[in-house]
């Protein structure tokens, strides 16, 4: 018996470290600076930390100007900046780039410190269910070459499922995450707002890109982001506020141990506005969706 209760012992301790890993994991946030419209990296940049994220994300036009901004500025001033605040540079989404013109961005967001890109996918999409599947699995291996220069940099290129785009639906989501289980620097950018807002298929979702999890948007669909209504209409998006119960979905993302960032995230109408008329009122906006999924995960 004496023997018995020794080796449980050992075997509780063990697990120890295990179980305390799991009880502490928690949402690494991003922000994306396009929830700021064109607002300045200036008037942006002491906002980051107020979210409770630890980095930034930066956008192109049209939903923001910051990734022109900081070639205007020179991307040595911009380090300067970011350091001045404690912020970090998560990296930068790229869809006028498209998946296949990013060398050069790649070599940007490795100076920086960066470790993603987003774009979207490339290809014939309404097609036949087979013929998708057979485009996916093209599409990933003119991929290879520049996921290989992406991994080199430490860099990763998130493909984000996106309406009228080769990775729209939840199959081809899955056919993707598949073929590039095992090709290191690109990975899937998950939107759950261009997806049915069904809990389990979004966390079935989650649990199938595993550890090809890129970045997490925390953006549901409400009411839409494609025409003009009111702004309690337009952040039924945020976190919250919409239909869409999100603990399932946390939930999926610590089952996986998910340690990439998560955005929260919204489009407003029309693009390149900050989400609320005031940067204040944006980040205050931000904080609360924050809240709203920090208590979830309590």
């Amino acid at each position: 018996m004496n023997r018995r209760h020794f080796l449980q012992s050992l075997a509780a301790l063990a697990a120890a470290p295990a179980c305390a890993a799991e009880s502490a994991w928690k949402l690494n946030y991003m922000l994306a600076s396009a929830m700021y419209g064109n607002l300045t990296l200036a008037e942006i940049l002491p906002e980051v930390q107020k979210t409770g994220a630890t980095g930034i994300e930066l956008w192109p036009k049209k939903h923001g100007t910051q990734r022109e901004e900081m070639d205007s500025l020179g991307h040595d001033k911009v380090a300067e900046m970011l350091k001045a605040h404690g912020v970090s540079f998560g990296g930068t989404t790229r869809y006028d780039l498209g998946p296949f013109k990013l060398t050069d961005e790649i070599k940007v967001v490795h100076k920086l410190g960066g470790s993603f890109i987003v774009t979207g996918g490339a290809g014939a999409y309404k097609v036949s269910a087979e013929q998708l599947k057979l485009n996916v699995k093209d599409f990933v291996e003119k991929m290879k070459p520049h996921a290989a220069l992406a991994a080199e940099n430490g860099v990763e290129i998130g493909i984000e499922n996106h309406i009228n785009n080769l990775i729209d639906t939840p199959d081809s989501l899955l056919w993707l995450a598949d073929e590039i289980r095992n090709i290191p620097g690109i990975g899937i950018a998950l939107a759950p707002y261009h997806l049915p807002q069904e809990t389990k298929l979004l966390s079935d979702l989650i649990t199938h890109c595993d550890q090809k999890l890129t970045l997490f948007y925390a953006w549901g669909h409400g009411l839409g982001c494609m025409k003009p209504m009111p702004k309690e209409d337009e952040l039924q998006q945020m976190p919250g506020r919409g239909d869409l119960n999100w603990k399932p979905l946390l939930t999926a993302l610590k089952n996986i141990q998910f340690k990439g960032p998560t955005e929260i995230f919204m489009h407003p109408t029309p693009r390149g506005i900050p989400i609320l008329p005031t940067a204040a009122e944006t980040t205050a906006e931000i904080v609360r969706a924050k809240q709203h999924l920090d208590s979830l995960l309590a």
